[in-house]
């Protein structure tokens, strides 16, 4: 079996090395295609450019620039999804988000993490870990998703949480970290 590349281990959570030239290469791909859509000035030249970007971008969905990510493929966008303004999204590993999702501007989506240690973070060492927003869920402004969260359906994350654990389905969370301070009866 031959030994798996950067990419393969970074997709499959395991310690990988960002610095490596496949994965800078994609990087730059995203990049370009972030340029072109942070200057975009109509939703169909808008939406033409997520197609490319992103790995997939359910019907109706649609997100506001400037928004910036590392890959954009590894993002995946059910149906009726909105991203506000000024969202950032560390897909290193797969961000899934489920159909109908609002999510508020400034928005942070981290999968991405590094060594405690200083020499392994300077060599380029990092792990990313998946991160699942389920449907009918709302992200507040200025909410930061860590990496391995799912956020359950139904969710509220409030304006400004930092999520480190998975919210439980129909509730609500604020705070830092983000704990539940209520149920949603549905």
């Amino acid at each position: 079996m031959p030994p798996r590349t950067e990419k393969e281990k970074m997709l499959a959570g395991e310690s990988y090395n960002l610095f490596d030239p496949e994965l800078a290469a994609e990087r730059g791909e995203a990049l370009e295609l972030l340029r072109l859509l942070n200057q975009t000035e109509t939703l169909p030249e808008r939406q033409g450019i997520l197609r490319r970007l992103l790995g997939s971008i359910g019907e109706d969905s649609t997100i506001q620039p400037p928004f910036h990510c590392s890959y954009g493929r590894n993002t995946h966008l059910g149906d009726h999804v909105y991203l506000n303004f000024s969202c950032i999204v560390l897909d290193n590993n797969e961000v899934r988000i489920g159909n109908r999702v609002m999510v508020g501007p400034f928005v942070q989506i981290y999968t991405a993490a590094h060594p405690l240690q200083a020499e392994p973070r300077i060599q380029g060492w990092e792990v990313a870990k998946p991160i699942v927003i389920e449907d009918n869920v709302w992200l507040g402004g200025g909410a930061i998703l860590l990496p391995g969260v799912t956020i359950g359906r139904n969710a509220v994350v409030g304006a400004g949480a930092v999520v480190s654990r998975s919210v439980p389905a129909d509730t609500v969370v604020a705070g830092s970290p983000a704990r539940v301070i209520r149920e949603i009866r549905q």
